[in-house]
């Protein structure tokens, strides 16, 4: 059984594993038909991820098929198709306890901390699977994806009175800018990519975008788009450093910042002038829950959201050490790139 593998950072190789043994109490084979690859994956490649380990077989977003279930699985069949949810909680610690199990004092995120899903079968908790009888595999993988966006809106909590400002337009910023959609607040798009932006006014239906181009970070623009105000939440999924420490200037008094992005370096911004004057409220948002991808799958079920402008580029196991880097690129134009598993 082939699977990929980053033996350490820009070092793809494709390994050859036994195949897996019959699942357990709790727990299911499955068969991955296909994967899409997201910012942690390209980080995790180029060794940029502060989670990540190696050697690793790298893959977190899954649409897979249940093939054999253990002792115990009622939630499951084999047949099922699923969407996977890849964060593997402990189910014991003080966050497990209170429902938090994204961010699980010891967890362990599939193709991060643990073997992931590019390989063609394995095994997973069952109760780490979420199943549709509607929804295509490349459907249920984009499901982990759309579940971080709706995981930092819900830290948000916008309503329809408010303006939220989404800095970055990458996938996640995307994920993010869906679920802003739904909530009817005000919705205004920031990137330093123009290509970028116009995939959201032209496949999303945004009808505010910045162009991140001045040292004012777009505050300018933004004054202009809302009549001087400044953004009620701002979700940040740029990654980073400097997006992240200044767009508290873009946060309107008793507004809130939401960082979903992920950066290695450190933070700074003033205290008492905007921090405190404005009573502004930090967030972090990791990971998301499991009522999130329940929601989900409904929502593409009941076509509220669309993914097919999602998936812009396929590739295949004997492909991906060469697409890959071309992947990463911005210049690319990729939005998700999904491998091919069967």
């Amino acid at each position: 059984m082939r699977a990929i593998q980053f033996e350490k950072p820009l070092t793809l190789r494709l390994l050859d594993l036994p195949e897996p043994q019959a699942p357990g109490p709790g727990d299911a084979l499955v068969r991955v038909h296909r994967v899409g690859i997201c910012g942690t994956d390209y980080s995790g490649w180029m060794g940029k991820m502060p989670f990540f380990s190696y050697p690793r077989i790298p893959g977190h977003e899954l649409g897979v098929e249940v093939l054999a279930v253990g002792d115990g699985v009622t939630n499951v069949a084999a047949g099922n198709r699923c969407s996977v949810e890849p964060y593997i909680n402990c189910q014991s610690c003080s966050a497990c306890r209170r429902g938090r199990t994204n961010c699980c004092e010891n967890l362990k995120v599939l193709g991060v901390h643990t073997d992931g899903g590019l390989r063609p079968r394995f095994i997973v908790p069952a109760r780490k699977l979420h199943p549709s009888t509607r929804l295509a595999p490349e459907q249920l993988a984009l499901v982990e994806t759309l579940a971080i966006g709706c995981h930092a809106v819900n830290r948000a909590n916008p309503d329809s009175r408010e303006t939220v400002l989404v800095l970055g337009a990458g996938p996640i910023g995307l994920s993010v800018i869906e679920f802003v959609r739904l909530t009817g607040a005000r919705l205004v798009v920031v990137d330093l990519v123009e290509s970028r932006l116009e995939f959201c006014r032209r496949a999303m239906g945004i009808q505010h975008t910045i162009l991140a181009t001045g040292e004012d970070g777009g505050l300018g623009a933004l004054s202009d788009l809302t009549n001087g105000e400044l953004a009620h939440a701002v979700i940040d999924a740029t990654g980073s450093n400097r997006s992240m420490s200044r767009c508290l200037e873009l946060t309107a008094f008793g507004g809130r910042v939401v960082y979903v992005g992920i950066t290695q370096a450190e933070l700074s911004f003033p205290h008492a002038p905007v921090l405190h004057r404005r009573e502004l409220t930090l967030l972090a948002s990791r990971n998301a829950l499991p009522d999130d991808f329940t929601r989900i799958i409904g929502l593409i079920e009941e076509g509220r959201i669309d993914t097919r402008p999602w998936i812009t580029h396929r590739t295949n196991f004997d492909r991906l050490g060469q697409d890959l880097p071309v992947f990463a690129r911005p210049e690319t134009g990729v939005i998700k790139a999904v491998v091919e598993v069967d």
